[in-house]
């Protein structure tokens, strides 16, 4: 028969996609628990989850993916980086919620799969799951031609981890007068994107390989930093003390996100200046120029992730966490009156 037309012809090439997975085993396999029972290839992930260990074992899931934050891997040609991102986004969200990060799942799609890039995205996500302590144990890899531009991709993860139902972190317990910890971020972290891309790289046209008055770095390596991963200092915390209520700042900001676990009845002061801001931040605000509120509602500002605790306990956690790597700062108190974050 004449005039046939293929599967590769169409824009799916199925022999690199095998060659990508070839790729990526390795470094699936290098994340690893001991609960995982089989290799890559099959049609599902299997984990054997050790309920022996707990009580009322319960599974907490999560779901994330990295934004727009991906525009700057393209322009910048590097995709190690935005796996971590992926892996960070869900495994804090889990993490606030006092679970151990168990298993995770990508998903990538692709309009032509190229399997040099695929093995340095999946590299990313392999380097977050070790700094989480979570098994990469499958996911997706989808080439969808037409669907996105040329070297383009989207990228989205799952993670699945474990509590004891009694240990579940849910913010009822904060009561007026506990203490609001702020754990220092990596920097924008996978927020905001969209509007510091309008600022930085549109209105004020920086230049993505110099660095900008006021930081000490290139741009696009500011821009590109990873998302910071705070399962490894904190889970620890939540067998020596009493964490009442946490809360992982994304999109939001403090006021987002903090406001979601405080119980009825109880508010947030946040003393502004009490914790170091990154310069990336002020440079945004300045060259916008974006209002503080606009800042605050849509970044970070320097606070990844926050713990509420009992005011006894405020500085043998600052002190455990500091100790750790991870700089912590009491930025705020628990305050009777409406749910909502206010900064002083």
């Amino acid at each position: 028969m004449t005039g046939e037309i293929s599967y590769r012809q169409a824009g799916v090439d199925i022999a690199a996609g095998e060659a990508a997975v070839e790729r990526i085993k390795k470094l699936a396999r290098s994340t690893f628990r001991p609960e995982v029972l089989q290799d890559l290839g099959g049609f599902g992930g299997f984990f054997s989850l050790n309920a022996g260990a707990y009580r009322e074992p319960v599974l907490v899931a999560g779901c994330d993916g990295v934004g727009s934050k991906l525009k700057l891997a393209f322009a910048a040609g590097r995709h190690d980086t935005v796996g971590i991102d992926c892996v960070a986004m869900c495994v804090n969200d889990i993490l606030v919620q006092g679970a151990e990060p168990l298993f995770f799942l990508d998903y990538l799609a692709v309009g032509k799969l190229e399997p040099a890039q695929v093995e340095e995205v999946v590299a990313g996500v392999a380097r977050g799951c070790r700094l989480a302590g979570c098994a990469l144990i499958g996911g997706e890899m989808a080439e969808m031609p037409g669907f996105y531009p040329a070297g383009e991709y989207d990228l989205a993860g799952f993670a699945v981890g474990i509590v004891e139902k009694s240990r579940i972190i849910d913010g009822s317990s904060i009561k007026p007068g506990d203490a609001i910890l702020g754990l220092a971020s990596s920097g924008l972290h996978s927020n905001g994107y969209s509007l510091a891309r309008r600022v930085l790289l549109e209105k004020a046209a920086l230049p993505l390989p110099e660095a900008p008055p006021g930081l000490e770095r290139p741009l696009i390596d500011e821009l590109l930093e990873p998302t910071r991963i705070y399962v490894q200092p904190v889970l620890p915390l939540l067998k020596r003390f009493s964490i009442k209520g946490a809360a992982h700042i994304t999109g939001g900001g403090l006021p987002g996100n903090l406001s979601r676990i405080l119980p009825e009845g109880v508010g947030a002061q946040i003393r502004a200046g009490s914790w170091k801001v990154p310069p990336i931040f002020s440079l945004i605000e300045k060259l916008g120029p974006v209002s503080r509120a606009e800042m605050y509602r849509t970044f970070n500002m320097g606070i990844g992730l926050v713990l509420v605790v009992d005011p006894a306990e405020a500085e043998p956690v600052i002190g455990a966490l500091n100790q750790d790597g991870c700089e912590t700062s009491l930025i705020g108190t628990a305050v009777a009156g409406e749910r909502e974050v206010k900064f002083v």
